[in-house]
């Protein structure tokens, strides 16, 4: 298939309809339990099921696969746009200095950010790929699903039929939820006395947030991170909410104002927070760590001959584009968040070599390491720029921003390297992919948080990476003094256990690996309320038994239906944000 029916006004057009969709979703979710979804097969699916199924009777022109792979690149692009620090050190900014940027200047700092991932994986992607040949698992499931999508028509239908059901329930549920008022999380009947009790009181699950959720959006996501990940979940809801909480309450640790009725995560959180980013911190760092050691171990491996197909794009186009994309993110940072000159430059050249090692290991593990690669930067610049809250956090977010934005690209060429694709076309696409999500984002961001000082850190606005990125920049500005009375034990044991789980998780045998806890779910428990850790352990379940029961349905059918429900509330609760303000109330 030639060029002309490659990058194509209908495959571009359709990847930034879909990014524009898909966007919002990721934006959601990142604010609810600070995780988000690669796009890249819902989009695929989308797009085939639109022009080949629906629009072939009237007609259309068949959607191919060289154009279905620039609509995906396209539209997961818009959906990444979330690692420009949307749903991280942005609203973390907006809680320490009351900063929130104008939309028009949010739209700019999340491209530019982005923009200069994209040089990065430009400049790496012979090195990675054809040389190299790492595996970038999500790019090789994405070419895999899009083949096999065109090798069986019937098999496109059924799974577009499965994303679109479960898409349809989870946003009626949330629909009814918003609007009805009938569907409310129910608390589950139990209570705490002796040790654990308050002024004489016994405390009951609701207090602590125990509660089965009607979010099918926790449901789904259970379903895609897997069974060892949820029961870490609900290990560390246990922990933290069931045993620490009523020890605080107890110990007077932690004060509940007024009544002693309701539900009590927002002031409980403000303790709990601390242990369990010492938890996700000390783990993510260590498996990063650990993950670059082992990957030089291997380095002395003789690369495949293979032959190299050209470059995306040529020297003097690149260069020129690194530089001005360089130029562009060190004037961002000091006209918007006014970072001294020289961080800001150092803070784009910390965030080249960060988006490298992101890219790494991504192309070997499939696992994006930004939240670490974010923390690396904040202990960074904590020493260059001590007590300096805004250069802590958007230089951070400059190198998470770059990572994020790096390895999605990287996954898409992965699947276009497989398919057959032109690279160069694929990095167009990705352009304007970036382009679409910054604009959808920013505006979805603003929509569902107008006020972030009131509505973060809630019960329905937990953000979890917003509490991490927050808690680092606070301790490395005002040292220890910010942690509460008694954190600081709790932190140090988190931090222990943290490091011992993931050297487990990377140097111990391979019948013990799988069944060491995920450090970084179970302290994600800590942040979140013990709700939502339930509904993503029930989804977890769901589809393990699922796998056991019925393997072959579930390949086919489990992460499309969880995709479906993730994409249903998600979409619901960004329309709903909308209409509220505009003046539409249920």
């Amino acid at each position: 298939m030639n060029a002309a029916r490659e990058l194509t006004r209908r495959s571009v057009l359709t990847g930034m309809v879909l990014g524009a969709i898909l966007t919002p979703c990721n934006v959601y979710s990142g604010l609810k339990i600070g995780w988000s979804f690669n796009m890249s097969i819902v989009a695929a699916l989308l797009s085939y099921g639109f022009w080949n199924l629906a629009m072939a009777p009237v007609g259309a022109r068949h959607w191919g696969l060289l154009e279905n792979n620039i609509n995906q690149t396209t539209a997961s692009s818009a959906a990444s746009i979330i690692s420009g620090g949307l749903v991280a050190p942005i609203p973390a900014l907006a809680l320490l200095t009351g900063q929130t940027l104008p939309l028009h200047w949010l739209m700019v700092w999340v491209a530019v950010v982005s923009l200069l991932g994209v040089s990065v994986a430009v400049s790496m992607r012979r090195q990675l790929l054809v040389v190299e040949q790492l595996t970038f698992p999500a790019g090789v499931a994405t070419a895999e699903a899009v083949q096999q999508i065109y090798a069986r028509g019937a098999e496109a239908t059924a799974r577009v039929r499965m994303l679109l059901a479960a898409l349809s329930a989870s946003a009626a549920v949330k629909f009814v939820e918003a609007w009805s008022g009938w569907l409310r999380a129910w608390s589950l009947p139990f209570h705490i006395s002796g040790s654990g009790a308050v002024a004489g009181r016994s405390l009951s699950g609701g207090q602590l947030g125990f509660a089965l959720d009607p979010s099918l959006l926790l449901v789904g996501f259970g379903a895609i991170i897997g069974l060892r990940a949820g029961l870490s979940l609900l290990v560390g809801a246990v922990l933290a909410w069931a045993v620490l909480a009523p020890q605080l309450l107890a110990r007077q640790a932690v004060i509940v104002p007024g009544e002693t009725d309701g539900f009590w995560y927002p002031v409980l959180v403000e303790w709990l927070l601390w242990p369990g980013v010492a938890l996700m911190v000390s783990a993510s760092l260590t498996a990063f760590a650990l993950a670059i050691w082992q990957r030089r171990r291997r380095s002395g491996r003789v690369a495949a001959s293979m032959e190299a197909d050209d470059q995306p794009i040529s020297k003097q186009a690149f260069w020129s584009a690194f530089v001005a994309t360089l130029l562009l993110a060190v004037v961002a940072q000091v006209a918007l968040f006014d970072i001294t000159l020289w961080v800001a430059v150092l803070a784009v050249l910390l965030a080249y070599a960060l988006a490298v090692v992101a890219a790494r290991v991504v192309g070997e593990t499939g696992i994006p390491p930004i939240g670490a690669l974010g923390k690396v930067s904040q202990l960074s610049f904590g020493v260059l720029a001590p007590a300096n809250l805004t250069a802590n956090l958007m230089t951070a977010n400059v190198a998470g921003g770059a990572a994020g934005q790096c390895a999605d690209l990287l996954n898409d060429l992965k699947t276009g390297h497989l398919v057959g694709a032109t690279p160069r076309l694929q990095v167009t696409a990705q352009l304007f992919g970036i382009l679409t999500g910054s604009v959808v984002g920013s505006l979805a961001y603003l929509a569902l948080i107008p006020d972030p000082q009131a509505l973060l850190m809630t019960a329905e606005w937990p953000a979890p990476a917003v509490v991490t990125w927050k808690a680092v920049a606070e301790v490395l500005s005002g040292g220890l003094s910010a942690v509460p009375n008694g954190a600081i034990p709790a932190m140090g044991v988190a931090a222990g256990l943290g490091v011992m789980l993931a050297a487990l998780g990377s140097l111990g045998p391979a019948a013990l690996r799988r069944w060491v806890p995920s450090a970084p779910a179970a302290g994600l428990a800590f942040v979140i309320p013990a709700s939502n850790s339930i509904s993503l352990f029930l989804g977890s379940v769901a589809a393990a038994l699922a796998t056991a029961v019925a393997p072959r349905w579930s390949a086919r059918f489990v992460i499309v239906l969880a995709a479906g429900l993730v994409a249903g509330e998600s979409l619901v609760g960004v329309l709903v944000a909308f209409m509220r303000l505009a003046g539409i109330t249920g």
